[in-house]
């Protein structure tokens, strides 16, 4: 099965999650994948494993968000914890378009139960949901215009009056 699919904005890439779920359960797999449009769809990127084995090694991968310029990519990882998997936000950064992408680490500024960031076009602002009470809360956190694109993640800093 297939989910959480994002396209770039020049419409010419999807990224999406490939999956192998136990009837009754929650995924057994999940990877990110590429797609590159040719004609009026796409089709799997031929380079998509080699492109995402350093994001898609060793757990569950999911809710993928590619910047503009499609050299950083957010997505959401299983870890283990004490108490079972929690979701935690990762961003992994590429030279450019074709290249690999890297191992990826965690977002610091993203605690808790967290998953399903969304970059804005700008980069400066990461978007996501924690589980903060007992229900889903849309947060956010920020970067400086210097910094987005740059390599600099997004740590909350910053973050605006009122965000949680």
């Amino acid at each position: 099965m297939n989910f959480d699919a994002e396209i770039t904005p020049d419409g010419r890439t999807l990224y999406l999650v490939e999956s192998e779920f136990h009837f009754g359960s929650g995924p057994k797999s999940a990877s990110i994948a590429i797609f590159r449009k040719r004609g009026g769809g796409f089709v799997r990127d031929p380079d998509s494993d080699a492109i995402m084995r350093a994001v898609n090694a060793g757990a569950l991968q999911y809710a993928p968000s590619i910047s503009a310029d499609g050299r950083e990519l957010f997505f959401t990882r299983l870890i283990d914890a004490p108490t079972g998997s929690t979701p935690a936000i990762f961003r992994s950064v590429r030279p450019d378009e074709r290249s690999r992408f890297g191992a990826g680490a965690r977002v610091s500024g993203a605690r808790g139960f967290v998953e399903a960031a969304s970059l804005s076009p700008d980069g400066r602002v990461l978007y996501y949901h924690a589980f903060e009470g007992g229900h889903f809360v849309i947060d956010l956190l920020t970067r400086p215009a210097a910094l987005a694109g740059s390599g600099s993640a997004c740590t909350g800093a910053d973050r605006p009056a009122g965000a949680r």
